[in-house]
C-alpha cells in the first residue's frame, strides 16, 4: 500500500492520450498492434503486458514497445491516478514531469500487483508470483534487458539519476509482505513496513531534485523519511475500515491499542457510546504520534532543491491535514473516514502554488544580483 498523495485538484494541461499503438519488431517480424490505456486497470492489462508478454518479447515472439510510447502511457497513467493531490501537478518542475512519470508508473504497478487481485488465499498466492515477477523485471532493468513498458519508460531515469535499485525493490518487498502478513503486534512492525513501503518514494524524489545521501548535511533524507512514515501511517488509520473489510487486513498494533481483530469485526455496524470510547482511546495516540513526525519534519521544504519545495510541501501539508481532520472527528475511522473537503485541498494547491511563485522570484532575483556588475570592481 502506498502513501496516498490526493484526489484531483488542478491537473496539468497536456494533450489527452486516449489510446496508444504499440509498435515494434523483433526478430524481422510484423509490428504488432496493441491498446495501452493509462486510466486502464494494471490487473486489467496483465493478459497483454504482463509475464507472458516479457518472455515473448524476449525470446522474439513478439514485437518490442518503443521507448517514447511507454514514456507517454506513464504520462497518462500517473495523469489518470489522484489520490489527495495530482501526482503531476503543475507545481512539479517541467523537465521532471517524465521521470516523477516513470517512478509514479512503477508503484502504481507494483502496489495495484499487490493490492488489486482480492483478499483470499488465491489472490495472494496470485500477487506473491506477480510481485516476484515485477521484481525480476527490475532485476532484468538493471541489467539492461529491459522489455515491459514501465521499465522502457524507467530505465533512463535510473540511469539520468542514478537511482538505487534498493529503493524500488523495498517498496516491492513491502507489498509481497502485505500477502502474507497481514496482522501487527506492535508499532515497530508497522514502522518497519512503513520504511519499506513509503520512506522509498521521498527518497526517490529526493534524488530526482539533485540530493544525494552522500552529501547531506541538512539531513533532508532522514526528515523526509518522517513525512513519509507520517504519510503511511495516517493513511493506513485513515483507512482501518476499508482495510479491514476489503482487504483483510489490521495494521492497528494489537499490544499497543488492545484492539483485536474480534472487536474491530464485531464494532464495525456496533458504535455504541463504550465501542467509540475504547476505539478512540486506542486511535488517538497514533495518529498523534503521526503528526508530531510531521512536525519533526516542518523545514523540509526549505532545505530541499527550491524548485521541488513546493510539491513536497504539499504532499507533506496534505498528509498533515488528513491527520488533524482525524482528530477534529474524533479518531472515530472504524465508522467515519475522514476526508479533505474540496476547499481545504483548495485553500492547500493556493499555497503552494503561493510558494512555489515567490521561491521562483527570489531566485531569479538572485540571479539577477549574481550577473550584475560589482560597484567599484576593477576596469
Amino acid at each position: 500500500m502506498l502513501p496516498r498523495l490526493t484526489e484531483p485538484t488542478l491537473a496539468p494541461s497536456r494533450p489527452p492520450l486516449s489510446e496508444l499503438s504499440l509498435a515494434g519488431n523483433a526478430g524481422g517480424r510484423a509490428p504488432a498492434q496493441r491498446s495501452l490505456k493509462g486510466n486502464t486497470p494494471v490487473i486489467d492489462l496483465l493478459d497483454a503486458f504482463g509475464p507472458e508478454f516479457c518472455s515473448r518479447v524476449r525470446l522474439g515472439q513478439a514485437a518490442p514497445l518503443l521507448p517514447e510510447i511507454a514514456q507517454r502511457y506513464c504520462q497518462e497513467l500517473a495523469d489518470s491516478h489522484y489520490e489527495n493531490f495530482s501526482v503531476l501537478s503543475p507545481l512539479v518542475p517541467d523537465e521532471a514531469l517524465p521521470d516523477f512519470a516513470a517512478v509514479y508508473a512503477f508503484c502504481r504497478w507494483a502496489d495495484d500487483l499487490g493490492d488489486e487481485t482480492g483478499s483470499d488465499e488465491t489472490a495472494r498466492e496470485r500477487s506473491t508470483r506477480l510481485l516476484a515477477w515485477w521484481q525480476s523485471e527490475l532485476d532484468a532493468c538493471y541489467t539492461g534487458d529491459v522489455v515491459h513498458p514501465v521499465y522502457l519508460a524507467l530505465a533512463p531515469v535510473i540511469l539520468r539519476h542514478d537511482l538505487p535499485k534498493m529503493l524500488f525493490s523495498d517498496l516491492i518487498s513491502a507489498f509481497a509482505q502485505d500477502q502474507i502478513k497481514t496482522r501487527y503486534e506492535t508499532i515497530d512492525e508497522v514502522l518497519d513496513y512503513c520504511r519499506r513501503s513509503a520512506n522509498p518514494v521521498g527518497r526517490l524524489v529526493l534524488y530526482l531534485a539533485g540530493h544525494r545521501p552522500s552529501d547531506d548535511p541538512a539531513g533532508v533524507f532522514a526528515k523526509s523519511d518522517l513525512v513519509c512514515t507520517a504519510l503511511q501511517l495516517v493513511n493506513l488509520w485513515q483507512d482501518v475500515r476499508r482495510d479491514l473489510l476489503k482487504r483483510d487486513r489490521i495494521y492497528l498494533p494489537q499490544l499497543q491499542t488492545g484492539l483485536s481483530e474480534e472487536k474491530l469485526r464485531a464494532w464495525q455496524n456496533d458504535d455504541r457510546s463504550e465501542h467509540r470510547l475504547e476505539y478512540i482511546k486506542a486511535l488517538r495516540p497514533l495518529v498523534q504520534q503521526a503528526d508530531a513526525m510531521f512536525a519533526a519534519a516542518d523545514d523540509l521544504p526549505s532545505l530541499v532543491n527550491p524548485r521541488f519545495a513546493a510539491v513536497i510541501w504539499l504532499f507533506a501539508a496534505g498528509g498533515r491535514s488528513i491527520a488533524r481532520k482525524t482528530e477534529r472527528l474524533g479518531c472515530t475511522t472504524l465508522w467515519h473516514r475522514p476526508r479533505l473537503s474540496k476547499l481545504s485541498k483548495l485553500s492547500l494547491v493556493a499555497r503552494a502554488w503561493w510558494m512555489n511563485r515567490r521561491m521562483q522570484r527570489t531566485s531569479a532575483v538572485a540571479k539577477v544580483r549574481q550577473n550584475a556588475p560589482q560597484i567599484g570592481a576593477t576596469q
